[in-house]
């Protein structure tokens, strides 16, 4: 008994599923040729490449009412266009989701006042905009600039050049070769196994700015400028530099050749230097207004040291310069007149071989650590 009432109601979910009203066209159409799309109406866009010599776009109606809408989808001299308008005064009623395929090369340009945009295996210029909802991006190639006006990025598998913004989302950024940039108004950032092409691409620095989340960078092969208004900072591998700065929040690099400037308003930062530090700028500067501060530096690593942290009335005078190569540490006591004033410096400095690389550390209320690596 139970099995056949399973059974039943199985055959009318899957009726309702397969009287639900949808709309179909299609318009030939050559490789290269433009989509562009604009949903007045909202309505999620689920875009992919083929290898057909068409354009076809499927309507899928929340309401099964299709008369509430006005669709249009036509030739143009250079491709194809699907414009979307509501026929109803009130906004209550759920806009239709939208489903287009197109050859693989193929330009795309989109516009929903509401809804996800996800675009597969395509090749080519693509430009898109939505009021609310996620962007969901990989298998791409070209060149893109996508924009979210509150939902997460993800882009992933691709080979691509561009952009992509949210203003209230995370960003993941994965499996993607050429000179991306990611940024965010309100959530973390994340770049994994992110590099420059060979070819096309001129491999640019990572650039990314965030106004409240976590930054995450795998690798910047040519560098990287990072800043986020309160979250952490980790960076796995970079060259040439790193200007990273964040207002509340930890900063840590794991390998870096090349100059580096750290700067947090509270939190702690952890470096490792690699490589000789005879050639190129290995110039480093490091700051917290309230944390411990690691520098890691091979042995011999050429360096000139001006280490300084700075004790206000409530330090208890617990913190220290500890370092692994030679410094002469100073202690002076300044006048303050609050309890955030600075009362004392605590200064080292040092030289190793021919001092070539500038090493200035400051911190206020923290402790700083010169380590050799080993």
């Amino acid at each position: 008994m139970i099995k056949r009432l399973v059974f039943i109601l199985f055959v009318f979910l899957w009726s309702l599923l397969a009287a639900k009203d949808t709309l179909k066209k299609e318009i030939p159409v050559e490789p290269g040729n433009n989509l562009t799309i604009d949903l007045k109406s909202g309505g999620t866009v689920f875009l992919t490449g083929w290898d057909q010599p068409k354009a076809e776009m499927t309507v899928e109606f929340a309401n099964g009412d299709r008369s509430d809408w006005t669709i249009e989808f036509s030739k143009t001299d250079d491709g194809v266009t699907a414009d979307c308008r509501s026929n109803r005064t009130s906004s209550r009623h759920h806009p239709p989701a939208f489903h287009f395929q197109v050859p693989r090369r193929f330009n795309v340009r989109v516009k929903t006042m509401g809804g996800g945009i996800t675009i597969r295996h395509l090749e080519g210029k693509l430009d898109g905009r939505t009021m609310g909802g996620s962007l969901d991006l990989s298998n791409l190639n070209g060149i893109i600039s996508m924009e979210t006006m509150g939902g997460e990025i993800t882009l992933t598998e691709s080979k691509v050049d561009g952009k992509v913004h949210t203003m209230g989302g995370h960003v993941r950024i994965e499996n993607v070769i050429g000179d991306i940039k990611g940024t965010s108004m309100g959530g973390n950032v994340i770049y994994k196994n992110v590099g420059p092409a060979s070819g096309s691409s001129s491999g640019k620095t990572v650039k990314i700015k965030t106004m409240g989340g976590a930054i995450h960078v795998e690798e910047a092969d040519q560098g990287a400028e990072v800043d986020t208004m309160g979250g952490d900072i980790h960076i796995h591998r970079a060259r040439v530099f790193v200007n990273a700065r964040t207002m509340g929040g930890d900063i840590r690099i794991d390998e870096v050749d090349g100059r580096v400037r750290a700067t947090t308003m509270g939190g702690n930062i952890d470096i490792r230097m690699i490589g000789s530090g005879d050639t190129a700028d290995h110039t480093v500067f490091l700051s917290s207004k309230g944390g411990d501060i690691t520098l890691r530096v091979p042995k011999r690593w050429p360096m000139e040291l001006e280490l300084e942290i700075g004790l206000t009335r409530t330090s208890a005078n617990k913190y220290r310069i500890q370092s692994d190569f030679p410094v002469t540490v100073t202690e002076e006591e300044v006048s303050g007149t609050s309890k955030h004033s600075v009362l004392k410096y605590i200064r080292g400095k040092g030289k190793t071989d021919s001092g070539k690389n500038k090493v200035v550390i400051e911190t206020i209320n923290g402790n700083i650590f010169l380590i050799e690596n080993k």
